[in-house]
């Protein structure tokens, strides 16, 4: 039997153990640090939040506040609103047609709060109907409609029920409370991008909280409400948001608290 010599296998383990010690003091020199993910600006801006929820932020623009409709325009030829505002409230006047918003709006954050009248009477969507319009693009009901309806109890299609965006999106669960109570909408509202041809490079997305109930998430549209027909996009920049003044029997619906942050 053969006996290797102790010199050469002490030498043979040395030389053996040279590229691992080196692999990991390379491993450790390589290692990032925490500062190498760490982020300082730009730092985001200061937003104060409102003292009560629901209240509007620091940098929100106040859209109705209870005393005046300074901030909206007839829908249909842009004089002065004249829905009915009472006691800290906006109370639609189907007499008076749909009001939009004298500012127009790219991408935001929207806040309001509606009632349906207690004593609300008629069934499905002749049921306290009315609408958000997320952007609104022409006169009529031309926009982009949340709806708004009393669905307690009430029946209707349930891509035209209170949360869906109308005709296109079905509400992920019905979270509607009783007529004669207060109920709210927090909308993040991701407006459509056209090319220069008007063609569509990014369509519009929408996100729909409903009494606090996640009902629409991060929804993509086909295009703009239709009543009939498939939807489709017209292309627009900014446009305003509209309250539509439903031409069904039942009691008028009222709103109050309504605001909008501006979002990039």
């Amino acid at each position: 039997m053969r006996i290797r010599p102790l010199f050469a296998t002490a030498v043979f383990a040395g030389f053996a153990c040279v590229p691992v010690a080196a692999l990991f003091a390379q491993q450790s020199a390589e290692k990032p640090k925490p500062e190498e993910t760490e982020v300082w600006k730009p730092v985001p801006p200061v937003v104060t939040p409102a003292a009560t929820p629901g209240g509007a932020p620091s940098d929100a623009i106040v859209l109705f506040d209870g005393k005046n409709e300074d901030e909206w325009v007839s829908a249909e030829d842009h004089t002065p609103a004249q829905w009915i505002v009472h006691d800290g409230i906006l109370t639609v006047s189907k007499s008076a047609g749909n009001i939009e918003t004298r500012r127009r709006f790219k991408n935001y954050q929207l806040h309001l709060e509606f009632r349906i009248p207690e004593n609300i009477t008629g069934s499905g969507q002749a049921r306290g109907n009315s609408g958000v319009f997320l952007a609104s693009t022409g006169p009529g009901d031309a926009g982009y409609e949340l709806q708004v309806l009393d669905n307690y109890k009430n029946e209707t299609y349930v891509n035209g029920m209170v949360g869906s965006l109308y005709k296109q999106a079905i509400p992920l669960a019905n979270a509607a409370r009783k007529p004669g109570e207060w109920q709210t909408y927090d909308v993040v509202w991701t407006a459509p991008v056209f090319d220069a041809a008007g063609k569509v490079v990014r369509p519009a997305y929408a996100t729909v909280f409903f009494n606090g109930v996640l009902v629409e998430n991060h929804f993509e549209l086909q295009g703009e409400t239709l009543y009939i027909g498939k939807p489709f996009y017209k292309a627009y920049d900014r446009a305003p948001i509209k309250l539509q003044a439903h031409g069904d029997k039942s009691e008028p619906i009222s709103f109050r608290n309504i605001w909008v942050r501006e979002l990039p």
